[in-house]
């Protein structure tokens, strides 16, 4: 129950420090202007299929069958499947939140890196976490440190969402409120379970060094590592198991309709989360501060 008490006071001071600082609107306008850049590749890909459709003439069935079409090319290449159960529970989607989410999921690790990459160098670096391992336990500092961040993108993600939501709503009449209510809770809900992982990460990154810049540097190294694992891992059948050691490879899994793809991304990033934590708890522990 102590330790309990220890990471409340310090989720509520990182919190209510970071919400004074200003850097919620700092963090609000950068992931804003990522899914800004995003909609104007959206635009791109619609006027695309705007061009499918009217070369398709004026047949009803035509223009239907060629936007299904290339609805399914599209999410074919995004979401690297052709799983006839992941695009039916994707039918109801707009094609413009579908484009949006996926794309802002490449940003979404820099994005926690950028937000996250002094959470505990900053303090290391100023000595002032000196003061707080004599109040509390040091892995009380460093979860409570870690669920401030999560906490403040718990929020950022639903406000970016939520425009996303009803950008789309406002564009494509037919799309139920029901319907737009329920894929945004899912969406939302994917978003952070893929993001904690990367919020593990970069607590690791950030209790490794002693000062910010280079915490950073080394959390983009790794980003970039895991992707490369990715891409490598894909590339060759060989190589394949490069795959698995990657969180990027997971990220599809979080939106399938069937429960055993979903729970394996979910487990996934629950096992990537607790392993980063975990080191990161360990390093804290032993290390002179």
């Amino acid at each position: 129950m102590e330790q309990l008490n220890e990471v409340k006071t310090i989720w509520q001071a990182e919190l209510q420090r970071a919400l004074r600082s200003g850097r919620v609107l700092v963090l609000l306008g950068l992931y804003g202007l990522f899914s800004l850049l995003v909609l104007l590749v959206v635009g791109t890909l619609s006027s695309a299929l705007s061009q499918k459709l009217a070369e398709a003439g004026g047949d009803p069935r035509a223009a239907e069958a060629a936007f299904s079409e290339g609805r399914n090319a599209i999410l074919a290449v995004l979401f690297s499947t052709g799983d006839p159960a992941m695009l039916e529970a994707l039918k109801q989607v707009p094609l413009v939140v579908l484009i949006v989410f996926k794309v802002t999921l490449f940003f979404l690790p820099a994005y926690v890196a950028i937000m996250g990459f002094d959470q505990l160098s900053g303090d290391v670096a100023n000595r002032s976490i000196r003061y707080l391992v004599v109040r509390a336990r040091r892995s009380s500092v460093l979860i409570g440190k870690l669920l401030s961040q999560a906490t403040l993108l718990l929020g950022l993600v639903m406000a970016v969402d939520l425009g996303i939501f009803l950008y789309a709503k406002i564009t494509t009449p037919t799309f139920p409120i029901s319907a737009a209510v329920v894929y945004l809770l899912k969406f939302w809900a994917a978003a952070i379970v893929y993001s904690s992982a990367y919020i593990g990460l970069t607590s690791l990154c950030s209790a490794l060094v002693r000062t910010p810049a280079v915490s950073l540097v080394l959390n983009l190294v790794a980003l970039f590592g895991f992707w490369l694992l990715d891409v490598v891992g894909a590339g060759d059948p060989s190589r394949e198991f490069l795959r698995y050691l990657s969180p990027s490879h997971y990220p599809n899994g979080l939106l399938h309709p069937s429960f055993v793809p979903f729970a394996t991304s979910v487990l996934a990033y629950a096992a990537f989360a607790i392993v980063f934590v975990g080191a990161a708890d360990l390093i804290l522990r032993v290390r002179d501060l």
